[in-house]
Parts: C-alpha cells; sequence; structure tokens
C-alpha cells in the first residue's frame, strides 16, 4: 500500500493531479499521523479534521490539473486568519471569535488546491523564539526534550514530524528561521512586500513577513510561488556566485558554537567546490544593532497588545509590551533601518550572498518559558538566536537551511541572506546544498 505521508509537497501534487490517489485519500492519512503523534509533539493548536475531510472532497469538483498544491495537506500559524476558525496567537487575551475570511496568503493555498488540516501553537503574540503557552507546547521532533523554536514552532514541528509536508509561518525576528534550523527544515523569509503580510497591527513596523516551511528546496520554492504569485523556475543554467561566509555574531557578546561555525565553513567549502567565488567577510555590522533589534521587538510586541485586557496576558509578555511603549515612536519613524539599510547595502554589493550559521547555539529546553521572567526569556532568546534580527530590519530575504547535525544527532543549519530581489538567488544556492549534502527529510517518531 501506498503511504502519502513523509512524500513532498510537490509528490503529492503530482499524484493527484494524475489521479493516482484523492485529496481525502491523502488527508485522511495525515489526519491520522496528527492524531497518533501530536500529543508527544504539540505542533497543533486545532485540528480541522472533518472541515478539512470536507473540503479535500469538494476539490473533485475543480480542475485538478491546474492545482499547483493539488491535495497537499498544509498547517498555518495561529496568528492568520483562516475561515470558520478563531485566530488566537497563542493567548488567552484574545477572542475566540470564528474569522468570516482567510488571511490572503491562506487564500492563494487554497486556490492552488491545499487543504488546511489545522492551526498550529505559536508563542503569546508571536513574541519568543521558544512555543509555549495557554494552547499547547510545541517540541522538537528531534528531540522532544527541547523547544521546536519560535515563533512558528508550531509549523515547524508539524513539517518536521512528518504530519504535513509543508507549513505556512511567518518571521519578524526570526520565527520561521529560527524553528526550521531546530526542526532540520527549509524555510524562506521573503524580501519586504514580495508576499503579502497583513500580520497583527502593522507588520511590527514591516519586519515580519509570511513565509514557507518545507523539507526540500523544491516544496519551498512551491510553495514561494503560490504565496507569492509569481513563477520561481530553477535557472537553466549554473549561475556562478559570490559568496561571503561570516562566523561572527551580529549582536555584540553573542558567541557562535563550534557546531553551527564548522556548519557554515562546511558549507562554504563545499559551495567553493562547485565553483562559487566564497570568500570570508563580516558585514559591518553597527555596535547599536543589540539596542535597536531590542527596541523593534519591544516595540512590535508594545502595538499588537494594545487592544488586549494586560491581565489576561502572562506576565513576560506584559513586561516585553511595557518595555517597548516608550520605543513606539522612535521606531515608527524608521530611521535606525534606512540607517543599517545604507551601512550593509555597500557589502550586498561585492556580495550576492551572505552565508552565517541559522543560530548560535541549539535551542532551549522545553519547559515552561511563558511562565518564567522577561529577562529570562530575552537571554535565553538572544543566547540561541542572534543571527536572524538583522534581515528583519532590513527587510531583506533570508533562508535557513539544513546542513549536518549537532552532537545530540539533531540538525544543524546555516542562514543565507540576500540583497532585495534575491530570493531566486537563494534558493539557488539552498539547491545546490542539498545536492551537496543531502538531509534527512523528518523526525523518525514512530
Amino acid at each position: 500500500m501506498t503511504t502519502w505521508v513523509g512524500r513532498t509537497a510537490t509528490e503529492i501534487a503530482a499524484a493527484v493531479r494524475e489521479q493516482r490517489v484523492t485529496p481525502r485519500e491523502v488527508v485522511a492519512e495525515h489526519l491520522a499521523r496528527i492524531e497518533r503523534l501530536d500529543g508527544r509533539v504539540g505542533a497543533f493548536r486545532t485540528v480541522r479534521a472533518e472541515a478539512a475531510l470536507a473540503e479535500a472532497d469538494e476539490l473533485l469538483s475543480r480542475d485538478l490539473g491546474r492545482l499547483a498544491l493539488a491535495g497537499v495537506p498544509v498547517a498555518v500559524k495561529d496568528n492568520l486568519a483562516v475561515r470558520g476558525e478563531a485566530r488566537r496567537n497563542g493567548s488567552a487575551a484574545t477572542p475566540d471569535t470564528p474569522a468570516d475570511e482567510d488571511h490572503v496568503t491562506v487564500a492563494r493555498l487554497r486556490a492552488a488546491g491545499a487543504v488546511v488540516v489545522g492551526l498550529t501553537n505559536v508563542p503569546e503574540l508571536c513574541v519568543f523564539g521558544t512555543t509555549e503557552g495557554v494552547h499547547g507546547t510545541a517540541r522538537n521532533p528531534w528531540d522532544l526534550s527541547r523547544t521546536a523554536g519560535g515563533s512558528s514552532g508550531g509549523s515547524a514541528a508539524a513539517v518536521a514530524a512528518g504530519m504535513t509536508p509543508i507549513a505556512l509561518g511567518n518571521d519578524g525576528m526570526g520565527s520561521l528561521r529560527i524553528p526550521a534550523a531546530n526542526c532540520g527544515l527549509v524555510a524562506l523569509k521573503p524580501g519586504h512586500g514580495v508576499v503579502p503580510a497583513g500580520i497583527g497591527h502593522g507588520d511590527w513596523f514591516g519586519m515580519s513577513e509570511n513565509g514557507p516551511l518545507a523539507t526540500t528546496v523544491e516544496d519551498t520554492r512551491l510553495m514561494f510561488s503560490v504565496l507569492a504569485d509569481t513563477e520561481q523556475p530553477p535557472p537553466a543554467e549554473p549561475v556562478t556566485r559570490t559568496i561571503a561566509v561570516s562566523v561572527r555574531s551580529p549582536l555584540a557578546g553573542v558567541r557562535v558554537t563550534r557546531p553551527y561555525t564548522t556548519a557554515a565553513r562546511q558549507a562554504a567549502a563545499l559551495l567553493s567546490e562547485a565553483g562559487h567565488r566564497v570568500r570570508p567577510a563580516n558585514p559591518p555590522y553597527p555596535v547599536w544593532l543589540s539596542t535597536t533589534s531590542l527596541a523593534h521587538w519591544t516595540a512590535g510586541t508594545a502595538v499588537d497588545a494594545e487592544d488586549l485586557d494586560p491581565r489576561r496576558l502572562a506576565r513576560r509578555t506584559r513586561v516585553h509590551a511595557a518595555v517597548g511603549r516608550r520605543f513606539v515612536t522612535g521606531v515608527r519613524t524608521g530611521v535606525r533601518r534606512e540607517q543599517l539599510r545604507a551601512r550593509l547595502a555597500p557589502f550586498f554589493a561585492e556580495h550576492d550572498v551572505l552565508l552565517t550559521p541559522a543560530l548560535a547555539r541549539r535551542s532551549p529546553a522545553s519547559v515552561a518559558w511563558h511562565e518564567r521572567g522577561w529577562l529570562r526569556n530575552i537571554l535565553a532568546n538572544t543566547a540561541y538566536s542572534p543571527m536572524t534580527p538583522p534581515w528583519n530590519l532590513t527587510g531583506w530575504p533570508a533562508m535557513a537551511v539544513p546542513f549536518g547535525t549537532l552532537p545530540s544527532g539533531a540538525p544543524c543549519a546555516v542562514q543565507l541572506v540576500g540583497r532585495p530581489g534575491s530570493e531566486a538567488a537563494l534558493l539557488d544556492v539552498a539547491g545546490q546544498l542539498e545536492v551537496l549534502n543531502p538531509w534527512r527529510r523528518t523526525a523518525r517518531l514512530d
């Protein structure tokens, strides 16, 4: 008997279009896996079992041959609207009111034939790089003692556990790339304006972007094409690029541990052997990057929390928002972000791609971080994920790509960053790394 769990979105969609399997069969298999495994993983806040099967059946009335994601199960992060479902954003303070319409990215996935099987867990208001709270805890399927990361932690856990082949998340300070790096997935944070945002109250001042989580570069490219509503074909001929490799932390005082620096250097060596012009080079990160990152991070939360009852928010969220309120006016001007872009632009005029470690160290333990103090959360998050914030502040595209393993056996990862409009180049380089250093697609939990 053919099983569709563990198959890529590209493979599933092709089989459905060719009528080798029905959408219901595919969705039912994945729902069964969710029922069997999610009690241990904690990926989903809610599962739409009956609705998903009904929507799978409805696909048979459409021209399957024209659907890029025909019958593909997809998980959606619980800060995006899914018609008929409440959007809780990881909080007890948000209303339990069903959405009237899909978010535009969800609508695009459904128009392409994808079936939403559930909404995934996030930390409250998607603030932190660990995912736990009143609605559940998302664990890393490769190591259930560690967090899946955040804030798209539930979406990453769903894909890494084989409960869906792809998932929709978003990234305001690393929220796609961090859990992808933890869970051995490919994630793409598009550049500003490439995919519709509409996340919270103002997209964290334009820093948050919606994007795909997948097990392969091909699936990432496919899902990104649907989200961006544009074709993203791979290059017809190999392209030689100038690639800078840097293992320096952008944030002063944060050390990158050896497994991650080793992964970046080994990935650079493979790309050099493949013909790219690879050289060590550190971007000119400013000394004020740490304080600027903190100001934007907290101010975004302050705006998102404005219309919520603070008594129903976790203490770490209340403090984060309170700290951020003093920065909102200054952050709105965008001055520091423009200064950062101006400072880094000459570096990217000389280099097509920047290759860095994706994280500084392995993810924190999966514990009740939402019950711990604000400063303890800040220190834990900063210590392991300093590599991602600059590229939200600039609004430039960035990817997490699996590469090698940690001493624990969990996945390691590198980050690829490019200038505006370079999503295709990043996908191309990621695809070469996938060929040069293949990775396992999903964790073994059965």
